[in-house]
C-alpha cells in the first residue's frame, strides 16, 4: 500500500472510532471491558471558557512538568531535535478525552513522519494518570501533570478555564520553539487529526 493511501486509511479508521460527545468512549487498543464502566460524562459542556494568551508566531511558554513515566518533561528539551504538538485535555476518566489520546496511540507513524512527538497534558495528579492511561493500554508519548501550582501551563499559554481544567486544545511548535499552529477546540468534541496533519505538513516546506 502507498503511504498516502496507508495514511488515509488511518486517517479514515480512528475518525470512524471517534465517538459521540455524549457517549461512553470506545475502549482503546488494550482497554480492558470495565474502562468504559469507569468514564464520568460531564454533559454538553461550554465549547470554550478561556482567552488565549498566546499566538501562532509567538515563542511557547516554556514548562518542566512531572511525568506518569517518573521522570520530569521539559519542553526546551525538544528544541533543535523534535518538533513537538502539545494536547491539552480537561480531565482524566471522561469521554471524550478517553478516545483521543488512544486515537494518538494508534497514529504514531503519522507523527514520526513529521518528526513530531506529542505531550499529553492535563490538570490531573500523577496518581490519577496513572491509573488511567494504564488502562487505556498505554501511550507512547509522555504524559504529564499540570496539577500544581495548579494549571500554571494552561495558565501560561490562556487555556486555563474557569472551572479549573484546561480546554482541549492542540498547540503545534516547530523544532525553533516557535508556535506554528493552535486549536482550542469546543471542548465537547475531539479535534480532527486530519486538521492537524495538514499543519504539520507546512512544517516541511
Amino acid at each position: 500500500m502507498r503511504p498516502l493511501a496507508a495514511l488515509a486509511l488511518l486517517l479514515a479508521l480512528i475518525t470512524q472510532a471517534a465517538p459521540a460527545p455524549a457517549a461512553q468512549a470506545t475502549p482503546g487498543p488494550g482497554q480492558e471491558p470495565c474502562f468504559q464502566e469507569s468514564i464520568f460524562t460531564p454533559g454538553t459542556l461550554k465549547p470554550v471558557d478561556s482567552t488565549l494568551a498566546v499566538k501562532v508566531g509567538d515563542t511557547a511558554p516554556d514548562f518542566t512538568l512531572p511525568s506518569i513515566g517518573g521522570d520530569k518533561v521539559s519542553l526546551s528539551a525538544y528544541r533543535g531535535a523534535k518538533n513537538v504538538v502539545l494536547t491539552f485535555v480537561p480531565a482524566a476518566w471522561t469521554p471524550v478525552c478517553s478516545g483521543q489520546w488512544p486515537g494518538y496511540a494508534i497514529a504514531k507513524d503519522v507523527f514520526d513522519k513529521y518528526d513530531a512527538t506529542l505531550i499529553g497534558v492535563t490538570v490531573d495528579n500523577i496518581p490519577t494518570l496513572h491509573s488511567w492511561v494504564k488502562q487505556m493500554g498505554g501511550l507512547w508519548f509522555p504524559v504529564v501533570s499540570d496539577f500544581w501550582p495548579h494549571g500554571a501551563v494552561a495558565q501560561s499559554y490562556g487555556l486555563l478555564r474557569s472551572d479549573g481544567v484546561s480546554e482541549r486544545a492542540l498547540v503545534l511548535i516547530d523544532k525553533q520553539g516557535i508556535i506554528r499552529y493552535i486549536d482550542v477546540h469546543d471542548i465537547n468534541t475531539r479535534p480532527d487529526l486530519g486538521v492537524l496533519v495538514k499543519e504539520m505538513e507546512k512544517l516541511k516546506k
